[in-house]
């Protein structure tokens, strides 16, 4: 894959992003989102713990744009402030997969030989795990919290991105100034943090925005099913869980947090698939 170096830096790359619409629509999305959950206390309406017994379960109004809950708590509220720990759990977990993946496969594929073997054998390994149903056996036997969650979403999630990064390791160690740097006896591990490492970083980065979507599909539906984030605490997965408990009466509190998490994942793939194109104008060939 080209890099940023290649096709004239960050500039060039932003003008290619920017000529590519349905990635401009993802990143309005996902900017949406990010502002959303920075402002919430500012522009969510209510507490979101707050309890009104003579507000529960009333549709949308006025009063109450998106409805309320069994206990009488907006809707609204809770939805945005829920996005705060869709973003917190997914910029996290993906962070952590990021730096694993990174680490994994710029070993692999600098050195190859037995440390290659070893490392992609470990990582065949883990493939082999249906990782949701790893994720649930995880944390099944851990206290359902978010820092468990976070930990537990990145140590299962970072072995596409060594995969990329090695193949990337794989086709620049041999370039000619990776040879010069060897033959100037640079210690290898500057070899591969100053001079192959920021040609090889752009695929992983690709596949962690895509990711973010994942992390945020996987919180939402271990807090669906009772193992993430836990009440009080509002997160579109359990919000989703009082829908579905009430879905005959109280249809709005399936509908708005689903429509919540489709829209953020096709803003983030959007966006991953836009940056994809842009760091490799060979793509549109």
């Amino acid at each position: 894959m080209t890099n940023m170096t290649e096709i004239g830096g960050f500039k060039a790359f932003w003008r290619r992003l920017r000529k590519n619409r349905l990635a401009m629509t993802g990143s309005g999305i996902v900017l949406l989102l990010v502002l959303a959950a920075l402002l919430a206390p500012w522009i969510a309406p209510y507490d979101p713990t707050e309890i009104d017994i003579d507000q529960i379960m009333m549709p949308p109004t006025l009063q109450h744009p998106l409805g309320t809950d069994m206990l009488g708590r907006d809707v609204l509220s809770r939805m945005i402030y829920g996005s705060r720990v869709s973003l917190q759990v997914s910029f996290i977990a993906v962070g952590i997969a990021l730096m694993i993946g990174v680490i994994f496969g710029s070993l692999a594929g600098y050195y190859g030989g037995k440390t290659d073997t070893v490392v992609m054998r470990f990582v065949d390994l883990m493939l082999c795990f249906p990782s949701f149903f790893l994720i649930l056996s995880v944390i099944a036997f851990l206290e359902p919290s978010l820092l468990n969650i976070m930990i537990v979403i990145g140590l299962t999630s970072w072995m596409g991105m060594a995969r990329l990064v090695r193949a990337e390791f794989l086709s620049l160690k041999e370039r000619e100034f990776v040879l010069a740097a060897k033959a100037q006896g640079i210690p290898d591990r500057r070899i591969i943090v100053r001079h192959l490492l920021p040609n090889a970083i752009a695929p992983a980065v690709v596949s962690a925005i895509l990711g973010i979507g994942a992390a945020i599909l996987t919180e939402s539906a271990l807090s669906f099913l009772g193992l993430g984030v836990q009440p009080p605490i509002p997160s579109w997965g359990n919000i989703l869980t009082a829908g579905k408990d009430n879905i005959e009466i109280a249809w709005w509190l399936s509908l708005f947090p689903g429509l919540a998490i489709l829209i953020t994942i096709l803003g983030y793939n959007l966006l991953g698939e836009g940056a994809r194109d842009a760091l490799d104008p060979r793509l549109k060939l």
